[in-house]
C-alpha cells in the first residue's frame, strides 16, 4: 500500500499543477492555438475526422479524451454519425466547450482514471493531451480500456518533424519564438514553456507507435501532418 500511495503522489501532484496552468489560459486558449499555429491545428484536427470517419458505423460512440475547449468533439459531431462525449480535467475549459456546443455531453474526468466502463465506446481520440498526462504508458493503457472490441483510437499529437531544414525552423520555433508569443497574449510564459518542454520530451513517432502495440493495440500506424510537426496515430482494439 505504501509504495502504491508514493507512487500516486507526484502522478497527483503533475496533474494538479498541469489543470492550473489550462485554467489560467482557458480564456485565450483557443485564440492562441489558432494564432500561432497560423490555423493549421484546425487542419490537424480535421485529419482526425477523416480518418476516423469511415471506419466508424452510424450511431457509434466515441470519446474525446482531454477535449478542453471542445474543438475536436464539435468536428465530430457535425461530420461523423456518432454520439461523441468529451471529458477533460479542467473545469474552466469544459465549461467552455459547453457554450459553443449544448448539445455535446462534456464530463470533467482525469484521463488516467476516466469514469467510463470497460468497453464503452467504439472510438476514442485524444488531441494534444497524451503528452500531459504523468505517464503516457497509463494513459494509453486507459484508452484502450474504454474501447470496445475492434475499436479504433486515434491520438494527435505534436512529435518529430522529419524534414532536416524545416526540423531546424520548427525547433527555434518552439524553443525562442513560441513562449514569448504565448506568454505575452496569455499572461503566463510559463505555461508556453511548459508547451516547448513537453513536446520536446515526448516520444518520436515511431517510439509512440511501439508504446501502442505494446498495451495491446493492433494496426497501428501513424501520418505525419505539416512534415512531422504533428502526428496522427490509429490503432485498434485487439
Amino acid at each position: 500500500m505504501g509504495l502504491t500511495d508514493s507512487r500516486k503522489k507526484p502522478a497527483d501532484e503533475h496533474a494538479r499543477r498541469v489543470r492550473e496552468m489550462f485554467a489560467r489560459i482557458s480564456p485565450r486558449y483557443d485564440l492562441l492555438n489558432h494564432l500561432l499555429s497560423a490555423n493549421v491545428d484546425r487542419r490537424w484536427r480535421r485529419a482526425v475526422v477523416r480518418k476516423l470517419r469511415p471506419l466508424l458505423p452510424d450511431n457509434s460512440r466515441v470519446l474525446d479524451v482531454a477535449c478542453g475547449t471542445g474543438d475536436l468533439s464539435i468536428a465530430l459531431f457535425e461530420t461523423v454519425s456518432a454520439r461523441v462525449v468529451g471529458v477533460d480535467f479542467c473545469r474552466p475549459m469544459l465549461e467552455l466547450a459547453a457554450r459553443k456546443n449544448s448539445q455535446l455531453c462534456f464530463v470533467e474526468g482525469d484521463a488516467l482514471r476516466l469514469p467510463f466502463a470497460d468497453a464503452a465506446f467504439d472510438a476514442v481520440t485524444i488531441a494534444f493531451g497524451l503528452r500531459n498526462l504523468s505517464s503516457v504508458e497509463r494513459g494509453l493503457t486507459e484508452l484502450r480500456r474504454v474501447l470496445k472490441p475492434d475499436g479504433w483510437a486515434a491520438i494527435l499529437e505534436f512529435s518529430k518533424p522529419v524534414v532536416p531544414g524545416f526540423r531546424a525552423i520548427a525547433t527555434a520555433y518552439c524553443t525562442r519564438l513560441l513562449p514569448r508569443i504565448g506568454g505575452l497574449i496569455s499572461g503566463s510564459r510559463s505555461a508556453y514553456e511548459y508547451l516547448r518542454d513537453s513536446v520536446s520530451r515526448f516520444p518520436d513517432q515511431e517510439t509512440l507507435a511501439t508504446l501502442m502495440r505494446d498495451v495491446g493495440f493492433g494496426e497501428v500506424a501513424f501520418e505525419n501532418l505539416t512534415g512531422g510537426v504533428a502526428a496522427l496515430h490509429t490503432g485498434r482494439r485487439k
